[in-house]
């Protein structure tokens, strides 16, 4: 009876020091952490981190940056993780909404608890604003390193106050060789607001199309677009206006977690023709193949890539200024 109750109590023991290790293993003594400030701030991202210190590197598997519009954010809302161990972090957060108030704060994980920093919080900025030499006014949006329009340019006249050549008859835009412009289906009251206008190739390589200080982006530049959205396999979705309610279902990938808007205003097609209104969305760059072709940017419906590819000049496709650097 005796040597069954010394087992017992020998037990008992055991389980009680294995309870005290595990427990002074994630002490909050042996484990801190904190939040970084919030920088590089835009209506779309952010950037912030952390930093963990830890007696013990082993401890901590994880660590990352939870954020939301809740004022107690935790990874169940949104995270993004940056490995494990103690030391310094940076995450750039994306898919923000504009004009509105975030929640954040760095956390580390161990085997058996969460610990967070304390809570930051910040406020997206709103949309920019750009006005045309029409008068025409639109909203630009921060996107990486880029300010771009989140809306078509629509003008109809150049920065230098020359006015475009506006061709609505089908014969001639087959054969024309110089600068052009039209409107989707020649409905400028229908179509304007929403998609903007189609310039030829040659409009959009005169380098006098956008507002003085911007100007339309060259191939390059989308490629930088492009990689600051993770990539041309998932940029159009990113980039796309979410629903369906102006892009053919089923509008894959479709989030504008950029707020780039991207709509699917079509194109007029070098006979003459208007194709494609919500199905796709095209945009010249200025970067010319050959006097009579140029690179673009495409988004169909049923992709999340955004697409490049080279084509005539004659075909009338919408345009995204830039800023200048």
């Amino acid at each position: 009876m005796k040597q069954i109750l010394h087992i017992r109590v020998s037990f008992l023991v055991c389980i009680c020091l294995l309870l005290l290790v595990i427990a002074c293993r994630n002490t909050p003594e042996q484990i801190s952490v904190s939040t970084l400030e919030v920088r590089n701030l835009t209506q779309s991202g952010a950037v912030t981190g952390g930093k963990v210190d830890a007696t013990k590197p082993g401890i901590v598997v994880s660590r990352g940056i939870c954020w939301s519009t809740d004022p107690t954010p935790s990874p169940v809302d949104n995270n993004e993780k940056s490995g494990g161990g103690p030391g310094d972090f940076f995450i750039t957060i994306s898919g923000l909404r504009p004009e509105t108030e975030y929640f954040a704060r760095a956390f580390a994980i161990t085997v058996s608890d969460t610990i967070y920093g304390e809570i930051v919080s910040f406020e997206t900025p709103g949309f920019g604003t750009l006005t045309d030499i029409d008068g025409n006014e639109y909203k630009t949006v921060t996107i990486g390193t880029q300010t771009w329009m989140a809306e078509n340019l629509s003008v109809t006249t150049y920065n230098d106050g020359k006015v475009i050549r506006l061709v609505t008859d089908s014969l001639i835009w087959t054969s024309l060789s110089s600068p052009s412009f039209c409107w989707y289906n020649n409905d400028e009251e229908v179509y304007k607001k929403s998609y903007g206008a189609l310039y030829n190739g040659y409009t959009a390589g005169t380098g006098k199309l956008c507002p003085a200080g911007w100007h339309v982006p060259s191939d390059a530049e989308w490629d930088i677009l492009a990689a600051s959205l993770g990539g041309a396999d998932v940029a159009g979705g990113r980039m796309k206006e979410a629903g369906t309610s102006r892009w053919v279902r089923p509008n894959t990938g479709a989030s504008n977690m950029s707020n780039f808007n991207a709509l699917p205003g079509g194109l007029r097609y070098y006979d003459g023709n208007f194709r494609d209104l919500g199905f796709g969305a095209y945009w010249w760059s200025s970067t010319q193949l050959n006097p009579e072709r140029a690179f673009f940017r495409f988004i169909f419906h049923e992709e999340s890539t955004i697409f490049r590819f080279d084509n005539l000049k004659r075909i009338g496709f919408s345009v995204r200024c830039l800023k200048d650097k």
